[in-house]
This record gives structure tokens, C-alpha cells and sequence, in this order.
């Protein structure tokens, strides 16, 4: 059957990537929604020549901001974007075979992420599979912030479609440590809040791990600089995570 599709994003000082998402969108969706926690740059301003719905709401956490404007949408069939991504002419031409005969409860499909001008295939960042095309009555976001997913009901029917979400990560050193800081913080009280323990062996034992199976088992030295990079500062935020945990059981908060 064929379906009408709203799609939805969240964002917070998205001047940078925003247009260039929405653009991606336009001939694929019936309706989009942006939903801004209270930008300060010119997000609002790029959005409005796309005659998209612009609400904005106060930002409790990834999973919570991308709950409440997955329910802002007209139609039940959603399609979630970042600011940051892009469908890619493929991905497009797989969408709209989709609208027009809706079979399955939700779609995935491979994201590929550009880190600072460098797609990158290998480090476990390719295939990273999305389920971010679905039937909202049949699943919601769920998982642990700040790592937001689609968790379907049982017996839901997922298929997974051609093409790649192009993700545009990282333009700097600088805004990827700012990133680690922020996101180690989330994952960390996350995490302290489970009851999850931890010490410093295992802490360094964590980051050896991370570095050494991106970069050699998941053949991230195919990626040249690039790769290596990556690969480090993944180590990296897992070790920073972790320490963070560790500091906030000592401080009993």
C-alpha cells in the first residue's frame, strides 16, 4: 500500500549541517518536523524556506527529545533524521520504492560516516545499520542515552533496504573531544545509575580492547590517518567514560 511519510529531527545549533539534511528530504516525505531545543545560531532561519513544521522543546536527554517529536508527526510512518545526515540518492530511490508499497513494520539501512572529510568503511563504523524508517504504532525509540535506537515490538517484520545514510560527523579535532566530553558525561551517569562497577584495571583493559579490535580486527588501518584516528579517540572516550564512572561511585553521587 502506499503510505504518506513524515520525517523528523531534532536540533540544537545545527546552522552547519541542517540545510543540506532537509534538502535530502524533499520529493521523499509528506511532512517534516523539526524539533529545536533553543538554538542560538540560525538554525530556525535555514529551516523556514522548506515550509516545515518548527517546534521547539526543552531537551531532557536524546531518547526523551526524539520520543516527544516522533509524536509531534501527522502520519504513523516515520523517518528520523540528525541534522548531520543525508540520504543518499540511492537510499532516496529505496525510500520511495517503500512509500509506495509499504510491506514491512520498519526499514534499516547502512549509515556511512564522513569524518572530517574522510568516508570512513572500516573501525566497526561500516555497515552501522539504522532501523530509522518505521511504523510508529509497532515501535518507539528506546535504548540508553546518549545512544538513541528503534526498538520494535515482538514480531514485528523488519527489512532491510539499499543505499547508505551519509553522516557527516566530525569538521575538527576540537568539536570531536567536545563531543567525547559531552557524550562520556551522559554514558557515564547513565551507567552509575545501573549500578555498573568498574576499576581501574579494568578500565585500561576496556581501552586496549577498544583500540585494538577497531583497528586491527575490524581493519581500521584500511582507513589510513583517518582510521587511526578514529580508532584512538574511540579508545579514548571509552577510557574517559569509564574513569568518569569510577569518580562519580567514589564521590557517592
Amino acid at each position: 500500500m502506499s503510505v504518506k511519510i513524515s520525517a523528523v529531527v531534532i536540533t540544537f545549533n545545527e546552522e552547519r549541517n541542517i540545510v543540506r539534511c532537509l534538502q535530502s528530504l524533499e520529493g521523499i516525505v509528506d511532512e517534516i518536523v523539526v524539533v529545536d531545543s533553543f538554538s542560538t545560531d540560525r538554525t530556525e532561519h535555514l529551516c523556514m524556506p522548506f515550509g516545515i513544521r518548527f517546534l521547539t522543546h526543552t531537551f531532557e536527554g536524546h531518547i526523551q527529545q526524539k520520543v516527544w517529536a516522533t509524536a509531534q508527526a501527522s502520519s504513523d510512518y516515520i523517518l528520523s533524521l540528525d541534522a548531520d545526515e543525508v540520504l543518499s540518492d540511492k537510499l532516496r530511490e529505496s525510500i520511495l520504492l517503500v512509500k509506495n508499497n509499504w510491506l514491512a513494520d520498519g526499514y534499516s539501512f547502512n549509515r556511512l560516516t564522513n569524518y572530517m572529510g574522510k568516508w570512513i568503511r572500516h573501525c566497526g563504523w561500516y555497515p552501522d545499520v539504522k532501523l530509522r524508517l518505521w511504523d510508529r504504532r509497532k515501535g518507539n525509540w528506546g535504548g540508553i542515552n546518549p545512544h538513541d535506537k528503534i526498538i520494535m515490538q515482538e514480531g514485528s517484520r523488519v527489512q532491510k533496504i539499499k543505499g547508505d545514510l551519509l553522516h557527516y560527523s566530525y569538521y575538527s579535532f576540537k568539536q570531536h573531544l567536545n563531543q567525547i566530553n559531552g557524550f562520556t558525561e551522559i554514558a557515564a551517569r547513565e551507567g552509575f545509575s545501573r549500578g555498573k562497577n568498574t576499576n581501574m584495571m579494568l578500565i585500561i583493559l576496556k581501552t586496549i580492547w577498544k583500540f585494538k579490535r577497531d583497528y586491527i580486527f575490524k581493519l581500521g588501518f584500511l582507513d589510513g590517518t583517518a582510521g587511526f584516528l578514529v580508532c584512538y579517540f574511540s579508545a579514548h572516550a571509552t577510557f574517559v567514560k569509564y574513569l568518569k564512572m569510577r569518580e562519580l561511585k567514589k564521590a557517592g553521587m
